[in-house]
C-alpha cells in the first residue's frame, strides 16, 4: 500500500449519540459525517456495533466468556485467552464490561463481516458514496506488550496485500510478505478514536487501497498453519495427552533432529544415583535382520508353548508395525558402574527395579517428546522377550538390556479421540 503525495488523513467522528439497540449506525454516521467521499475508509469500534445489534446481555462476565468461547488457548489466573466461534483468538472472547450499563456485558457482533456490509450499504444509500468499512476490536499480540485495535469485520476492501514474488529494492523476490492492510488501518484509526474519548468511529482518507469484496475471516490463521495454537503451559500438557500408540505411518522420512530432541528429553528423566541408564539404538541397516530374528525367536517360543499356527500368526501380527515404520529405535538399559550391590535378593531386586522404573520414565519422555514434535510412535515390548537375539544381531554388550522397540514416523491419520479417564479412579487417599 502506498499513500499519494498529499498524505493520509485520519479523524474521529464526533457528535454521535449513545448507541442503543436498534439504532441504524449507517444513518447516524451519515448524519455526523455528511462529507464522506468515495474510497474513504470508515472504521467502527465493535462496541457500538454490538450495542446497535442488541448484543448487550445481562450475564456474569465469566458466564458470558464460557458462552462465547469454543476453545481455551491459555489461562493465567483470571485471564483467559480463548478462541471464539468466529475464529478470533483473544482475551475473554471479546466480552467487555466497559462503557456498558452496570450488570451487563457486551458480546462481539454475531457476524462482524455482515455488520460491515450493512453499514457500507447504508452509507451508499444515504450519501451515495462507495466507502470501505472496517469493524475493530482491541486485542493483545503474541510476543509484544500492549494492545492494538485489529479488524474483526470488513467490507469493500482487500484485507490482505500479497507481495510474494515481487522484487525488493535490490531485485530479490519477496517470499513470505503478506501485509494485513486492514489491521494496519484499524490500529492507525485508534489513534483518533482512543479508549476513553467516546469517539467510536474514525475516517481514514487518502490511502491507495484495493477495493474488493473481502472479509475479515481471511485474517484468521487456519488451525493447520498455527504454530502457536496453545499457550506454553497448555501445549506442554497437551503433548502428554497427544501421545498415542500409532500403528499406521506415512512414507515420509523422519526428521532426525526431532528424534535427537526427543532423546534429549528422555535423558532428563529421573535416574538412580545420578546415573545415565538409558541408551537409544537407532536401527537402520540391520532392521530387517533384527525383526526377522526376533519374529523367529517369538515363533519358536510360541511353538514350545503349544500354540497353533493360526494363533502364532495372530500374535506375530502385533509386531508388524515395526516393519512398516520409517524408523526403528530400541531403548536399552544399563546398570553398569551405577548400581549398588547388595548381598540379599530383596534389596538387589529393589535396586534393579529402580533402574527399570527410571528407564521407563526415559522411554515415556521419549514418546511424549516425539508426539510434541508431530511424530507418531508405538512402543512394542518384544525385544524384552528375546534380549540375547537382539544383542547378537545388533552386536551389543551383555550388560545392555533392550527394553522394547519404538516404531517412529509421521502418523498416517489423526488418532481417534481417547475416552476421558477420571483421575479419581486411580487415586488412593490414606
Amino acid at each position: 500500500m502506498r499513500a499519494p503525495s498529499s498524505g493520509v488523513q485520519l479523524w474521529g467522528v464526533t457528535g454521535l449519540p449513545e448507541i442503543r439497540a436498534g439504532d441504524d449506525l449507517a444513518a447516524l454516521i451519515a448524519r455526523a459525517e455528511p462529507g464522506l467521499r468515495d474510497r474513504d475508509v470508515v472504521v467502527v469500534t465493535s462496541k457500538v456495533v454490538s450495542k446497535a445489534e442488541g448484543r448487550l446481555v445481562a450475564l456474569d462476565r465469566e458466564d458470558a466468556i464460557d458462552r462465547e468461547a469454543v476453545r481455551i488457548v491459555a489461562e493465567r489466573g483470571r485471564t483467559r485467552i480463548v478462541e471464539t466461534r468466529h475464529g478470533f483468538v483473544l482475551a475473554a472472547a471479546g466480552v467487555d464490561a466497559s462503557n456498558v450499563p452496570p450488570g451487563q456485558v457486551a458480546l462481539l457482533p454475531v457476524d462482524p463481516d455482515a455488520s460491515a456490509r450493512r453499514i457500507r450499504d447504508g452509507l451508499r444509500r444515504f450519501l451515495g458514496v462507495d466507502v470501505a468499512v472496517i469493524i475493530t476490536d482491541t486485542m493483545g499480540r503474541a510476543w509484544r506488550t500492549g494492545l492494538v485495535d485489529q479488524t474483526i469485520g470488513a467490507a469493500g476492501v482487500a484485507v490482505l496485500r500479497d507481495f510474494r514474488g515481487q522484487p525488493d529494492a535490490f531485485g530479490r523476490p519477496l517470499d513470505v510478505t503478506v501485509v494485513a492492510i486492514a489491521d494496519e488501518i484499524a490500529a492507525a484509526a485508534d489513534l483518533v478514536k482512543g479508549k476513553l474519548s467516546n469517539v467510536p468511529v474514525a475516517i481514514v482518507r487518502g490511502l491507495d487501497l484495493e477495493f474488493a469484496d473481502d472479509t475479515a475471516r481471511r485474517l484468521v490463521r487456519r488451525p493447520e498453519d498455527d504454530l502457536f495454537r496453545l499457550g506454553t503451559h497448555e501445549a506442554k500438557r497437551q503433548a502428554v495427552f497427544d501421545r498415542r500408540t500409532i500403528r499406521a505411518f506415512t512414507a515420509d522420512p523422519v526428521d532426525m533432529d526431532a528424534v535427537r530432541r526427543a532423546v534429549a528429553a528422555a535423558v532428563s528423566a529421573p535416574a538412580p544415583h545420578h546415573s545415565v541408564p538409558w541408551r537409544f539404538i537407532v536401527v537402520t541397516e540391520k532392521r530387517k535382520e533384527l525383526l526377522d530374528a526376533m519374529a523367529e525367536a517369538w515363533r519358536e517360543d510360541l511353538r514350545r508353548d503349544g500354540f497353533t499356527p493360526e494363533q502364532i500368526h495372530r500374535r506375530l501380527r502385533r509386531g508388524e508395525v515395526l516393519y512398516r515404520a520409517p524408523l526403528l529405535v530400541v531403548p536399552a538399559m544399563t546398570m553398569t558402574g551405577a548400581a549398588h550391590r547388595y548381598p540379599d535378593s530383596r534389596r538387589a531386586s529393589a535396586e534393579r527395579e529402580m533402574f527399570v522404573a527410571a528407564t521407563g520414565a526415559g522411554i515415556e519422555n521419549f514418546l511424549v517428546a516425539l508426539a510434541a514434535e508431530g511424530l507418531g510412535a508405538a512402543w512394542i515390548s518384544s525385544t524384552m522377550f528375546c534380549r540375547d537375539v537382539v544383542r547378537a544381531v545388533l552386536d551389543l554388550p551383555d550388560d545392555l538390556e533392550p527394553m522394547g522397540a519404538v516404531a517412529v514416523g509421521k502418523p498416517a491419520e489423526a488418532p481417534s479421540p481417547r475416552p476421558a479417564r477420571d483421575p479419581a479412579d486411580v487415586m488412593l487417599w490414606r
